[in-house]
């Protein structure tokens, strides 16, 4: 462990893991500042990689108050070598107002080195962490939106292209031909378009994993994956989920050869309609709002802004 942070900040700490008890400290934490923001402060892959460790360069940033409490977090990914280093950041609620949240900026700058781009998370689209931003030069980059939609009203019948049928997504069997189409699908996304099979692997294997969600758009005699709709339920537990359960358009993706036959908004009417057959009565999703084709999509399936991300960039 190193000490990343000049005396005159509040004292910052760096260690390359976090043992069960750090990994519960953080957890805990970003579920106390959930429920206070109505936002969680850490995304999905971050919240993956604390609790399972990371195959990645990463470095965990905390600050203690008086009694050796944690009071703040970073998380530091420098694996993009392209895009530059990620991070995210939390501080307790308790502790916000006391300088600790630009400790841990310049702490997460400090661990990034000073050349290349940075871009740092703000969930929730705070004012304070605006001026921050603003303050420490950085510049706003990315927006993505959280949009809601009721699954009481009502839902049109998918109309599926001839040959074209839906069927799960089989954990084990079609692995690497989904990645394959995820990965381009999503070929300009900095996250998705990203993926490997060790991070598919990692959501298979968490809790809230349900094949029957995972829908596969196929076609021809070898079922050649040509979109796909895959739904998660969050149950209203912790870790930065939503207090009641909802459920999630967690990942939609057609296959560009695929692009313009309507199969992405067959493949979003399929999969709101499983959610609501197993007795859900919201939806929620995340989008880029510079997807506009999406947003558009979406709107006129009746999804409405909810909540508002910001990606910060210096560099």
């Amino acid at each position: 462990m190193s000490t990343v942070a000049p005396a005159e900040r509040p004292l910052v700490q760096s260690a390359e893991r976090l043992d069960p008890t750090g990994i519960a400290e953080v957890l805990a934490l970003a579920a106390t500042a959930d429920r206070t923001d109505g936002a969680g402060p850490l995304s999905e892959q971050v919240l993956l990689r604390i609790r399972h460790g990371a195959d990645t360069p990463a470095a965990h940033l905390t600050i203690r108050d008086d009694t050796g409490r944690l009071a703040g977090y970073a998380y530091v990914d420098a694996s993009a070598v392209t895009d530059g280093a990620a991070a995210e950041l939390v501080v307790h609620p308790m502790h916000r107002r006391q300088g600790l949240g630009r400790a841990l900026v310049l702490a997460v700058v400090d661990a990034a080195g000073p050349a290349g781009p940075l871009r740092v998370w703000a969930h929730g689209d705070h004012p304070s962490a605006a001026a921050l931003a603003l303050r420490l030069g950085f510049r706003r980059d990315r927006v993505l939106l959280s949009q809601r939609r009721s699954l009481v009203e009502p839902i049109p019948e998918p109309r599926l292209a001839a040959g074209v049928t839906l069927r799960a997504f089989r954990p084990g069997v079609d692995d690497e031909a989904w990645l394959a189409v995820n990965n381009r699908s999503f070929a300009q996304h900095p996250e998705q378009g990203r993926w490997t099979l060790p991070d598919l692997r990692a959501r298979i294997a968490e809790p809230w994993f349900d094949p029957a969600g995972f829908l596969l758009a196929t076609d021809g005699p070898a079922g050649r994956i040509l979109g796909f709709h895959w739904t998660k339920v969050h149950d209203g537990g912790g870790d930065g989920r939503p207090a009641e359960p909802i459920g999630e358009v967690y990942v939609l993706g057609v296959d560009p050869g695929a692009h313009g036959t309507g199969l992405g908004k067959a493949l979003t009417l399929a999969g709101l309609r499983h959610l609501r057959d197993r007795g859900l009565t919201d939806a929620m999703l995340y989008v880029d709002e510079s997807n506009t084709s999406a947003v558009a999509l979406y709107e006129r399936l009746g999804f409405a802004r909810w909540t508002v991300d910001v990606n910060y960039r210096r560099g």
